[in-house]
């Protein structure tokens, strides 16, 4: 009945995780858009680190390779949400915008000896925004009032479902990988008005959809430096590939004085695509209470390819070019710290968080590189401990986020994560008496 209930909760999350977008970044008008954090509660107190960490009462779905650490008797079902704060800053014009989102919903199991099994959905993009700006259609010209408004809007994004597996074939040495089905579409638009109605009006819209597939393999070593130490060396890898989608621009020009549009239909063919990864993390464990990482993630941006839209001796193009993103590099530092997660005192087994990242834009904005990314989180792990379970865990933690650049907007984002962690002794034999 569990596993049924189980399977109905995911489905639901799926409905409604593709129905909704977490932002209102600008930012997220290019490329496939803003890229989520991927990473369950216990990893976002940490500020998103866990390329090395192996835990047995969380689904650590940033590496696959830790399925093979969860509990024996356990199954763990794991969702998140979060609700964030934006702080748009341009020329000293300031804005606020607030959004809530799915975050993630995984599930995992031990299947064998050795042997654990995950399986779950999250998102990989996000695109949400709506603005305008209005300027004079020839400034220079000071008997010209004629204004034009351009009017940006854009949603959707592409979400994943995954299956997963992590095997220790011998002591010390796992490795695992997660199958993915990546879904999904985005719709975004440019509208063109004046304010002379003898002027057409030129407006764009984009779109694209995405049925796809996603392989992520990764590799644990735990290394013994002692009774009570340990070190484990975490790598992993994203299977870089086109994702044989076809995105579309519609150019609708409007005569102003009839009313009457012309529309032309311009495809893009194979332009999207997604980009190799490569991660590599150390996490330090003294005595299972205190953990200390670092994790170091590349992402290929820059060898894909991405639709664009120009004007070739005055006809419309919609083109596949390369060259239109920066490879991303993410650098995270994090520590946990548990005094005793197998006591009996409630404030013994909370789990105290903390972490601070720092991470390049893979988009190129007219030319130029996207803002730098600094973030910091702090957060806790908060045991449930009643009569029917003491192994189950509330993961909260906050999060600020700045998204810093000379050239264009800035955005300081705080965000509220919150994890909750079931963990059943689903596997274990009672004796009847």
């Amino acid at each position: 009945m569990k596993k049924i209930l189980t399977a109905v909760l995911l489905s639901a999350l799926a409905s409604t995780a593709s129905a909704q977008s977490g932002t209102n970044s600008p930012y997220s008008q290019y490329g496939l858009g803003l890229l989520s954090d991927q990473t369950s509660g216990f990893n976002r107190g940490m500020n998103g680190l866990g390329l090395g960490f192996r835990e047995h009462n969380q689904v650590n779905f940033i590496n696959p390779a830790s399925y093979s650490a969860i509990d024996s008797l356990s199954f763990i079902f794991d969702v998140g949400i979060s609700g964030q704060v934006t702080n748009f800053n341009e020329n000293g014009i300031k804005r606020n915008a607030n959004n809530a989102d799915f975050e993630y919903a995984v599930a995992g199991f031990r299947a064998a000896r050795h042997l654990g099994v995950a399986f779950g959905i999250l998102p990989f993009t996000n695109v949400g925004y709506n603005y305008s700006n209005t300027e004079k259609l020839n400034p220079s010209d000071y008997t010209d009032n004629t204004s034009y408004v351009n009017t940006y809007s854009g949603s959707g994004g592409f979400h994943q479902v995954f299956l997963g597996a992590g095997w220790e074939p011998f002591g010390g040495f796992s490795f695992g990988v997660n199958l993915s089905y990546l879904w999904g579409s985005y719709s975004r638009s440019v509208v063109n008005s004046y304010t002379d109605s003898n002027i057409n009006t030129l407006s764009k819209y984009y779109s694209a959809s995405v049925n796809n597939y996603k392989l992520d393999f990764g590799v644990q070593q735990v290394l013994p430096i002692s009774k009570k130490d340990k070190l484990t060396i975490g790598l992993s890898y994203s299977l870089g590939h086109k994702l044989h989608s076809n995105p579309e621009c519609k150019l609708i020009t409007t005569n102003s004085q009839t009313y009457v549009s012309d529309t032309t239909a311009l495809r893009a063919k194979n332009a999207l695509e997604l980009p190799s990864t490569y991660g590599a993390g150390l996490a330090w464990n003294h005595d299972n209470k205190l953990k200390v990482g670092l994790d170091y993630s590349l992402q290929t941006w820059g060898k894909t390819v991405s639709p664009v839209y120009s004007m070739v001796n005055d006809q419309p193009q919609y083109t596949v070019q390369k060259g239109m993103y920066n490879d991303r590099h993410k650098f995270t530092f994090g520590t946990e710290w548990c005094p005793d997660e197998g006591g009996r005192k409630f404030f013994k087994r909370i789990h105290y968080r903390m972490g601070a990242s720092y991470a390049t834009q893979y988009l190129k904005i007219n030319g130029i590189d996207g803002p730098k990314e600094y973030s910091v989180s702090a957060g806790f792990g908060i045991p449930i401990m009643n009569s029917f379970n003491n192994r189950s865990i509330l993961n909260i933690s906050g999060q600020w986020v700045r998204q810093d650049s000379k050239a264009f907007i800035k955005e300081n984002t705080f965000r509220i994560n919150i994890g909750l962690t079931f963990n059943e002794r689903w596997f274990a034999k009672w004796k009847m008496e």
